[in-house]
């Protein structure tokens, strides 16, 4: 098995409190959802020099992060002096300056991710936990387009498919805190609290199509003002409402309240999942069908005229095994009326799939020397087919 491991140097991890600490982990353990990246175990090693401690999650190859999939042009132009805004950079530059320069993504491409987002947080706020890791570098795109344009509303089976990476970090270094507080269940919903909020910030960047739209608080009337002019009122709605945690102190949000302003859009996101479960059993179908066929190619190059019987005729050339053979020059050794090799790639699928049924069809085999010809039925051949396989395998 394949995973992925990250390490945090200098780990100095309170023995007074282990049971508490390993509790944390194992309702991460448990925690399975979607879209979220499944954290598998967490131990601490010397092996490095110093007091590691080791996240192993599950290993999603060719992924990329939202921010090297949208904001890579962005990030890679940032200064020295650049903000920092949940672990991303922001371009120095003033943000009025910026928003003329950006192509906004399409409106269902961005409830596309707030769903998938909001049924994770959703899934972390109800076990009790917080993610506090909304940040476009720790959300990685596992499957489904990375291009831009391919994204629409006829192609919703190409959707990115979103996962939170990194789960669980946050809770293992900063447990003391939950330690040292007074109420350590106020502390939570603080942070569950700073998990919508960085949602709302990621949301803003998002639909802006810029970094600097969420990284500081001066920025976010012009961004909302960009989304009232090019997206929907429920866009604007919800990000505003994600975000207003802070401007109205005392106020306690959960993901739930967003449900209603996500509404009916739910169920563009189910047929799209419906559209890839029906596309993913077609392709499995066709490579069930690949694999029968290949056993009974496989079997059938075990009977025909096996090298150490040395061309044994009372195994090849007479009974069962000689209508198997003739069967298999019907197959591969065909012959144009001119005599060139007739390859049809067709002809032995479905020759192949007959014989798989035992149908009642007639061919006629004649031998390569055209003394001897046959008619005779795949029902005749499939039983003569298990009878030779049978008498290998004893």
């Amino acid at each position: 098995m394949v995973y992925s491991l990250r390490r945090l140097h200098a780990f100095q991890p309170n023995t007074a409190n282990a049971k508490l600490l390993i509790n944390s982990i194992e309702s991460w353990k448990k925690l399975e959802h979607s879209n979220i990246v499944q954290l598998r175990q967490v131990f601490t090693t010397k092996a490095f020099g110093d007091n590691s401690v080791i996240f192993v999650y599950d290993y999603h190859p060719g992924s990329q992060t939202l921010m090297t999939q949208y904001f890579s042009n962005q990030s890679s132009n940032t200064s020295s002096a650049s903000n920092s805004m949940n672990g991303y950079s922001t371009s120095s530059r003033p943000y009025s300056q910026q928003q003329s320069q950006r192509k906004l993504l399409p409106e269902s491409l961005l409830w596309n991710f707030i769903i998938q987002i909001s049924s994770a947080l959703r899934a972390i706020h109800s076990s009790g936990l917080s993610c506090r890791a909304i940040d476009p570098t720790k959300i990685i795109i596992t499957s489904g387009s990375n291009s831009i344009g391919a994204h629409s509303s006829t192609c919703p089976q190409e959707y990115p498919r979103l996962r939170l990476s990194g789960c669980g970090v946050f809770d293992v270094l900063t447990h003391e805190s939950f330690l040292q507080a007074n109420n350590p269940k106020v502390l939570l919903q603080h942070f569950q609290q700073e998990d919508l909020l960085a949602f709302g910030k990621l949301c803003l960047c998002l639909a802006c199509n810029s970094l600097t739209a969420g990284a500081q608080r001066d920025n976010w009337q012009q961004s909302l003002e960009l989304i009232s002019r090019s997206y929907s009122a429920d866009l604007r709605s919800l990000i505003f409402y994600l975000l207003s945690y802070k401007s109205n102190s005392g106020t306690t949000h959960t993901i739930n309240d967003i449900m209603p302003m996500i509404g009916a859009r739910f169920y563009t996101q189910l047929d799209s999942l419906y559209q890839r479960d029906d596309s993913l059993v077609d392709n499995l179908s066709k490579e069930i069908d690949n694999g029968r066929v290949l056993r009974l190619l496989v079997r059938l190059g075990a009977i025909n005229e096996r090298p150490e019987l040395q061309l044994d005729p009372n195994w090849s050339e007479t009974g069962d095994r000689y209508m198997l053979k003739l069967f298999r020059d019907y197959l591969f050794h065909q012959l144009t009326d001119d005599g060139r090799p007739w390859i049809d790639l067709g002809h032995i699928i479905s020759n192949l799939n007959k014989l798989d049924i035992g149908s009642q069809e007639k061919i006629c085999l004649i031998s390569r020397d055209e003394q001897n010809i046959l008619i005779v039925s795949f029902a005749e051949l499939k039983r003569c087919f298990d009878s030779s396989i049978n008498e290998l395998m004893l």
